[in-house]
């Protein structure tokens, strides 16, 4: 998926219906859709969020700060 892909427009968190930031694949970490309110990570599989509820990862204080550094502009 890429940064300017149209779909990132209107895809939200199905939990609580917010915007998901582009997470980039990186070394040890998979394509993914983030969602900071709830710290909550969606993995893109083969170009296709999975968004279920029970799909998203809940991510540690520590992974969270660096990922809000990553988003940044």
């Amino acid at each position: 998926m890429k940064p300017d892909d149209p779909l990132l427009k209107i895809l939200a968190c199905p939990l609580d219906k917010g915007p998901l930031h582009l997470l980039p694949e990186e070394a040890g970490h998979e394509e993914a859709l983030y969602n900071p309110r709830l710290h909550r990570r969606y993995p893109i599989v083969d170009g296709i969020p999975q968004l279920l509820p029970s799909s998203g990862e809940q991510v540690p204080d520590e992974v969270h700060e660096d990922l809000l550094k990553r988003m940044a502009p």
